[in-house]
């Protein structure tokens, strides 16, 4: 599988299907949109500086997506350090058909799941296995990522829609370094008031801060239309 920068997908490569290069430049305009501010703006300065790493994926339910989708992850989790401070590895799916917001739930923790599973490295050593614990993070070839979705049922949390099921891969690495910045604090207060704006309905509360005890990173994965959440994490992590 290969791994895109923007100016590879400048011109539209061979192998690169006339609805995955529709919806990477629908990405490109909804983080680029001026009138209509995207809350993230980590996310719109990784776009604009071009940090961001793209694939192109089959439908979610293919018996070939899971395999394709770890071989993606893999490179760019041996590289990603020299892409740039605000570097995300954005994956494209194909669509296949109508789904509800809870099935791309489910959807959603069978593919990280059954991801996990193929992973051939251990779960690092300081993480905790259970995302029920405050420091759990999903880790994938020994590196700590958060995990971005959008599907296209999505609609009144406009942050999560997106006309194909998206998924976006920031390493831990990233955030560390934006915190460490002196400006991040005003820049998260920034990014809820750009939230609450962009959306057609309140912050969901389970967006929390990584590292405080009542946190829960496998809770701000997958965000649904209402202000719910499931009571218990469809995540099973390996036995050690």
């Amino acid at each position: 599988m290969t791994l895109y920068t923007s100016d590879d997908l400048l011109m539209q490569p061979e192998g690169i299907s006339k609805s995955h290069f529709s919806n990477y430049q629908a990405f490109l305009e909804k983080l680029a949109d001026k009138r209509d501010r995207f809350p993230c703006i980590p996310a719109v300065q990784g776009a604009s500086l071009k940090h961001f790493r793209f694939g192109f994926l089959p439908r979610p339910t293919d018996g070939k997506t899971v395999e394709a989708m770890a071989d993606l992850l893999a490179q760019y989790s041996h590289s990603y350090k020299a892409f740039g401070r605000y570097t995300s590895l954005i994956l494209f799916f194909e669509y296949d058909e109508e789904r509800s917001v809870a099935d791309h739930e489910y959807l959603f923790w069978q593919l990280l799941t059954t991801l996990h599973d193929s992973d051939s490295f251990d779960w690092p050593a300081e993480i905790p296995v259970h995302p029920s614990d405050p420091l759990w993070e999903f880790c994938f070839h020994g590196e700590r990522y958060f995990i971005y979705t959008a599907t296209p049922a999505h609609k009144r949390r406009r942050s999560r829609s997106f006309p194909c099921f998206l998924l976006a891969f920031t390493p831990r690495w990233a955030f560390e370094r934006f915190m460490s910045q002196s400006y991040a604090l005003s820049i998260k207060e920034k990014i809820r008031q750009r939230l609450t704006a962009y959306d057609d309905l309140p912050p969901h509360p389970d967006l929390n801060t990584y590292g405080q005890g009542d946190n829960f990173e496998a809770k701000q994965y997958f965000l649904r239309e209402d202000q719910t959440s499931s009571q218990s994490c469809p995540f099973h992590p390996k036995q050690r």
